[in-house]
């Protein structure tokens, strides 16, 4: 009934303003002509070197020729993002060394345009690179602006708008071959049509892809199951009656299906399924339906802007675990689970955001409520006297398990800067959150009690920023993130929230011609009240508990630029080094002890590029595009799962090159690219104890075409 509500005030207000008349300004392009990247990172078009923050940003056109599918190959992209993959689709994503899977919700929250994609810690709607203007990763605390679950930053994925006068499309078609694996193909396509000249148009943008797999399961007959069948649909229509009124309504359906849906793999490409290796686990099939009406009206001092977001979302996936040797639970147990995830969720923004001048301001309120269930149905294999691996034990089957909760939260922000002299501005900015959680955890049906729990914050944030030339700037910024606490199932206490604050230095700039750009970033960060899961034995059985086990330091510094020493050519660079540390535990803590560093934070990460644009004869352009990406080692560290001699547990140092080479012929045009040329097989993720590791995709050959019109 609030949802209802709220979205119906909404429109009503809107209504009532689009008659009058006024000039609202446009803000999705991410690049001028004088290549100036323009973004919205807080939640107003600036200039990329104006914002007070380190920003990372990647233009369509760069998403396309670097060959970013997935959030996975974005964390490659990115120094510092790091992420876990629990099959295809499914990631819990780290930055910053803010990197953690225990707690209620994300580290690192999503949104695609206005619409936030973060549904719970595990839950992360995970879009498709289809038809995007950009993508911007706001690094540290976005807790003013963007709220609970951006404590680590924040990433945005900012699509096309329709184009009111111009009728236009692009159709593509990709074929390529898996080392080791099997063909893929993709097609995808984008449709504007203006449907009122100047006022209303619908802008289609669609893709299906399938094969590509290259993961076998020997002993169940199954040969590249990992290749994904996928169907991603995005609708938009905009709306300008007049000049001071925009509405833009979203729809995208998301469907895919992956037979082998685990995402771990051995390093000869195959995956093990505990206790029965010939067990053919249940498809993976990660769905969701997205729905976002945003509207704006330009008031001449202020903009208002509402963005109405509803989210359905059902999930369908396999898991399998086997402790490795040093695992406590090494020859003790093993087993599978088959899992469903059912959620939805609804969100209201309305924000007032000042029109430019000395003195700017955003104020804004967001609610949002949501459900989720988890429903896994069980079996594993005990064996107490450590004997599996001769055959001993016993298979303890058909075992239930239900979390359900649910979650309501208000929020109130504020945010103003006032530039005191020509070039000197100072800002802050304030979010109160409240959150309110119920939590039913079963074991068998009709035996939860339900929990319930309130949460509230006040993150702030403070920020100075000196434009030493027309095109450069230093700045310095201190702000505060929040995650709210959550419940553990009998006989554990519930957990409460975490408190992370960072204090960062940075200064960014350009030449006048555009030719070199920069940015450098240096931050310290205190993560108060961190939450870790353990495994407990209790009456023999191994229960996961989430408890308040410490505190974390992070001191990090991050580089990159872009040099463009002939026209054509272009070399950028970007780097990352994080020393992240456990520096207080509570003294019944099993799972940390001080010093361990933090899990899936690589101390040092690079990429390199080169980018060149020419001519193969006179009206046919071509470019030349090289990508290299290495990142150290990632490490897990579990004293509750693991003998001392085990840990660290580690992933790989890993370094991937890309290379791709293309031609235009009119409006045609054509691709030939390869992906992680090497063919470098390694271990991306830490969690090899339990055999739930994935690893980089093999070498990928492909041919793309396109035709524009």
């Amino acid at each position: 009934m609030v949802s209802k509500t709220t979205f119906a005030a909404g429109v009503s207000v809107f209504a009532m303003l689009a008659a009058t008349t006024a000039h609202a300004q446009e803000s999705d392009d991410a690049v001028d002509s004088g290549q100036v990247i323009v973004v919205t990172a807080q939640k107003r078009e600036q200039r990329l070197i104006d914002v007070p923050m380190a920003v990372s940003v990647l233009g369509g056109e760069d998403l396309e020729q670097r060959g970013i599918n997935n959030v996975q190959d974005l964390s490659f992209a990115v120094p510092g993002l790091t992420m876990r993959e629990d099959g295809p689709g499914s990631y819990t994503i780290f930055l910053r060394g803010l990197a953690n899977q225990s707690g209620s919700g994300a580290l690192v929250s999503m949104y695609l345009d206005e619409a936030p994609l973060s549904l719970s810690g595990y839950d992360q709607l995970s879009p498709v690179p289809l038809d995007f203007a950009r993508v911007e990763v706001l690094k540290g605390p976005q807790g003013t602006l963007y709220g609970q679950g951006s404590a680590g930053g924040t990433i945005r994925f900012v699509t096309n708008d329709p184009n009111t006068s111009q009728f236009e499309g692009k159709l593509e078609g990709e074929v390529y071959n898996v080392a080791s694996g099997e063909v893929g193909t993709k097609l995808s396509g984008v449709l504007n049509i203006p449907l009122v000249q100047d006022q209303l148009a619908l802008r289609i943008a669609g893709a299906y892809e399938q094969g590509g797999g290259w993961i076998d399961q020997p002993e169940a007959g199954i040969k590249d199951g990992n290749g994904t069948e996928l169907i991603n649909v995005r609708a938009k229509l905009l709306w300008t009656p007049s000049d001071n009124f925009r509405a833009e309504a979203m729809a995208q359906i998301h469907r895919a299906d992956t037979k082998l849906g685990t995402g771990f793999e051995e390093p000869d490409r195959t995956v093990d399924i505990g206790p029965d290796r010939s067990k053919a686990m249940i498809p993976k099939e990660f769905d969701f339906d997205l729905y976002n009406l945003e509207l704006r009206y330009d008031m001449g001092f202020a903009e208002l802007v509402s963005a109405t977001t509803y989210i359905e979302h059902k999930h369908q996936y396999p898991f399998t675990y086997i402790p490795r040797p040093g695992n406590y639970s090494y020859n003790i147990v093993e087993g599978n689970d088959d899992r469903w995830v059912d959620a939805d969720q609804f969100s209201q923004e309305l924000r007032l955001t000042s029109s430019g001048g000395p003195f700017e301001w955003t104020l804004g309120v967001f609610y949002s409520e949501g459900d989720r269930s988890l429903l896994a149905l069980y079996e594993y294999l005990y064996a107490p006297d450590a004997d599996i691996s001769e055959g001993g034990g016993f298979l303890i089957g058909d075992q239930y398990y239900l979390s359900k909760s649910s979650s309501e939260s208000y929020s109130l922000f504020a945010d103003a800067s006032y530039k005191l002299f020509d070039r000197l501005t100072v800002g802050a900015g304030i979010r109160y959150f409240k959150d309110k959680q119920t939590s039913l955890i079963e074991y068998a049906p009709g035996t939860g009690v339900e929990q319930s729990a309130k949460f509230d914050s006040v993150d702030p944030r403070f920020y100075v920023s000196y434009q030493y030339s027309d095109n450069a700037s230093i700045y310095a910024n201190v702000a505060k993130g929040f995650r709210s606490g959550g419940f553990n199932s009998a006989p554990f206490a519930p957990y409460k929230p975490e408190k992370i604050f960072t204090y960062e230095i940075g200064t960014k700039g350009m030449t006048s011609d555009g030719a070199f750009s920069y940015d450098i970033a240096a931050f310290f960060t205190k993560y108060k009240d961190m939450v870790r899961r353990r495994l407990v034995n209790v009456n023999g059985a191994y229960l996961s508990e989430s408890s308040n086990i410490g505190e974390v330091e992070v001191k990090g510094i991050e580089l990159g630029a872009a040099v463009r020493p002939t026209t054509g050519l272009t070399f950028t660079a970007s780097a990352a080094y994080l020393d992240s540390e456990i520096v207080a535990t509570d003294a019944a803590d099993t799972v940390n002890i001080p010093g361990d560093r933090t899990d899936y934070t690589p101390k040092f990460s690079i990429t390199l590029g080169a980018n060149y644009e020419f001519d193969w004869s006179a009206n046919v352009p071509g470019f030349m595009r090289v990508d290299y990406s290495y990142r150290d080692k990632v490490t897990y560290i579990d004293r509750s799962s693991f003998l001392p001699s085990a840990l660290p547990q580690a992933s790989d140092d890993i370094g991937l090159l890309n290379a791709r080479i293309g031609a235009t012929f009119g409006a045609v045009g054509v691709e030939l690219y390869g992906q992680n040329i090497a063919n470098v097989n390694k271990a991306i993720d830490p969690y090899q104890g339990w055999a739930n590791s994935n690893r980089t995709r093999p070498r990928v050959i492909g041919v793309k075409g396109s035709v524009s019109f």
